[in-house]
């Protein structure tokens, strides 16, 4: 795996009332390999959704910045897609037609039956070909989440960005979630970064889990390899030695 995206002494600060300012996190840096999943972890308020935002362009740092594959990202682009906990679907639009919308804004090149193939194809990828004719008001909120996994997939980005995506979720539809993440995540073999506030989570997800500090003024604190096989077997797992380590060094961390 090659790096392809750092973050060179991040720094974002935010306006405050009568002329204070809020700095949510400073001096990070950090890079991110190609193919890898990245979690990032740490208590509500410590910058974890702010480094997601300026990855994603959706925001832009105060101080140094963010590249990707060489370029500094000034604003959101199809390379990048997010995820957020709330799945943000158009009501008025089925399964099919909110992932076929992104791939005919993304990929306008495309024929009719090239654009049918790629949306089916990412339908089928998460187990919702017997939904795709259905409004987001008549599936449950983890298929809801799996149409908006698909649809950032569909674009073929080099970074998925993912917001406490599973965080809504009861613990049964979570973790059938994270079970079809690890599967696509294997199969198209791009970058995924998690925010998530779930330990067994990100150990069971992740390459490297990103702990971050306390904010305000947050930073990263410490960074933990994991060193577990892909794919990886959640039963398995919880008697695993690495698994057990990499558990405890994120709960020390923290608490």
């Amino acid at each position: 795996m090659s790096k392809f995206l750092d973050l060179e002494g991040v720094e974002k600060v935010f306006p405050l009332p009568k002329g204070n300012e809020y700095v949510a996190v400073t001096d990070v840096n950090l890079n991110i390999k190609e193919n890898e999943i990245v979690s990032i972890i740490g208590h509500s308020g410590c910058g974890k959704s702010t480094l997601l935002n300026m990855i994603a362009g959706l925001d832009m740092a105060t101080d140094g910045g963010v590249i990707l594959d060489n370029k500094e990202i000034t604003g959101p682009g199809p390379e990048r897609a997010v995820v957020f906990q709330n799945h943000s679907l158009l009501p008025w639009l089925t399964v099919y037609q909110n992932i076929e919308m992104a791939v005919k804004k993304v990929m306008p090149e495309l024929n009719s039956k090239e654009l049918r193939e790629r949306v089916e194809k990412f339908v089928s990828m998460v187990n919702l070909d017997a939904a795709k004719d259905k409004y987001p008001g008549e599936i449950s909120g983890g298929m809801k989440q799996r149409v908006g996994i698909a649809r950032a997939l569909s674009i073929k980005p080099k970074v998925l960005l993912m917001d406490e995506p599973f965080g809504a979720l009861d613990s049964l539809t979570r973790a059938n979630l994270q079970e079809h993440l690890m599967r696509i995540q294997q199969s198209v073999k791009n970058t995924v970064i998690i925010i998530t506030h779930d330990v067994d989570e990100a150990v069971l997800l992740s390459d490297r889990v990103i702990m971050m500090t306390n904010g305000p003024e947050a930073t990263i604190g410490e960074i933990l390899e994991v060193n577990l096989e892909h794919p990886r077997d959640r039963v398995a797992l919880q008697h695993d030695p690495e698994y057990i380590r990499c558990r405890e060094a994120i709960l020390s961390f923290l608490y």
